[in-house]
């Protein structure tokens, strides 16, 4: 951020105090550990500083020095050659006594990266003259926007001493990891910015990475990139149950190892289902298992439904994802794909008049049981009864984005917990495929998963 905007930043803190404490920016607090386990397992990190040349950079003020990027006393600016929307950015920093710098994200190109896209604030925050600094203004806070918990939890290590970062920013979602602990964690979706100026740059959703600077020192090293652009929305022609680089396979076209049977009502719930004892689940999780081997069965590939017993669910809970299922049905027929144990994607056949008061014929792939964000689908985009559809589903927070069939069905809307408006929706579950008593089939069922 700008010396100047820091400067007058200070002298409105006290009177934002109170306003800060309590913002209109939760923290969300996601849980640092797994997502660090995620990303030290990822293989597909792209370095974006060879520790040699400023290739692949462009800016003035910088230079290389004994294997880092720094900041020289002339810096202002430094950004990628290449742009980023979806990604992880993985990367070491030193500062010295009273250093200034920011990360710029989605930056378009010109203009202030705080306000013209993102800014997560670099900065040593314990130096005297920074003394009143509101919680947005800290060490990685999303500037002006989205407060930091470097503010309380103190994470710095000393000035000349070496910090590991990661950010997340995909989708909606930002989130700041400062030597092993969340420090920020937030949805730009309706935020309020609250430092009184507007911040456009918020709706961006792909830009430059850039280093911000105000000729302090500061100095980068092993910066690297995960990145989770959105995957084609049809992939190409692999042969069946074969997933595309990047994504795991859910079924393997065999039998049905990493599923499970859904339990039976109430305990069919997240919240209900956590309620119970290891013993008491183990055992009502037995019964549904033997209900799924009598009803579920694979042939030519795909995962039949006999048309009784329960739906089925994953083995595993996802949080933050990216999933692709191929389905079809038959005449008159109703399903849908549930997202971390919550109803639903919607799966019907438009042309059936027995629901046309339900909207059937608007098509399939709303998240139906939602009172009115996403709850119909923007275009009908269905084949027709017995062909194979396609779903690309993209997964971040409570929001979910879904095409159908290539063709954008839902943008960007909230899923609702349909079973207790009073709890929020679970941040990692179970993907279900569900049955309204009628055959199914489910193939090439694909997921990555994203760091959250």
């Amino acid at each position: 951020m700008k010396r100047t905007s820091l400067v007058s930043s200070i002298l409105l803190a006290a009177s934002l105090a109170a306003f800060a404490a309590d913002d209109a920016t939760p923290l969300n607090l996601s849980p640092a550990g797994p997502t660090l386990a995620q990303l030290n397992a990822a293989k597909d990190w792209t370095p974006i500083f060879d520790g040699k040349s400023l290739s692949g950079w462009t800016g003035s003020g910088y230079e290389v020095q004994d294997g880092a990027i720094v900041c020289t006393p002339s810096g202002a600016f430094l950004r990628t050659e290449k742009e980023y929307g979806d990604f992880v950015l993985d990367f070491e920093f030193k500062l010295k006594p009273g250093s200034n710098n920011g990360i710029g994200l989605r930056y378009p190109g010109e203009g202030d990266a705080a306000y013209v896209g993102m800014e997560i604030q670099v900065l040593d925050d314990r130096h005297e003259k920074y003394k009143g600094l509101a919680p947005y203004q800290y060490h990685g806070s999303v500037y002006g926007t989205a407060r930091s918990l470097q503010s309380e939890k103190n994470l710095l290590k000393p000035a000349g001493e070496w910090n590991r970062e990661q950010i997340i920013c995909v989708g909606d979602h930002v989130k700041v990891i400062l030597n092993g602990e969340t420090i920020t964690d937030t949805y730009l979706t309706g935020i309020k910015p609250v430092d009184g100026n507007p911040h456009p740059g918020l709706a961006r959703t792909s830009g430059y990475i850039a280093f911000c600077g105000h000729g302090d020192y500061v100095a980068y090293r092993s910066l690297r990139v995960l990145d989770f652009k959105p995957a084609a929305h049809v992939l190409p022609g692999n042969p069946d149950n074969t997933p595309p680089p990047g994504f795991s396979a859910l079924f393997n076209g065999k039998d049905l190892t990493g599923w499970k049977g859904l339990l039976k009502g109430p305990n069919d719930k997240p919240h209900v289902r956590a309620t119970l004892t290891p013993d008491k689940l183990a055992a009502e999780q037995k019964i549904a298992d033997e209900i799924m081997n009598a009803n579920w069965k694979v042939e030519d590939g795909a995962l039949v439904f006999s048309g009784k017993g329960e739906s089925l669910a994953t083995a595993k809970a996802y949080g933050d994802f990216e999933f692709f299922v191929d389905w079809k049905i038959p005449a008159n027929a109703d399903s849908g794909i549930y997202l971390r144990g919550a109803p639903q994607v919607q799966i019907w056949d438009p042309a059936n008049p027995s629901q046309f008061q339900h909207g059937n014929q608007k098509g399939s792939g709303g998240l139906w049981n939602n009172k009115a964000e996403g709850k119909d689908p923007l275009v009908k985009a269905d084949k027709a009864i017995g062909e194979w559809n396609t779903f690309h589903i993209r997964m971040i927070g409570e929001r979910a984005t879904i095409w159908l069939n290539g063709q954008l069905v839902v943008n960007n809307a909230r899923l609702e917990y349909l079973w207790d408006a009073k709890v929020p929706l679970p941040r990692a579950e179970q993907i279900e495929l569900q049955n309204h008593g009628n055959n199914l089939w489910f193939k090439n069922i694909y997921i990555r998963e994203i760091p959250y």
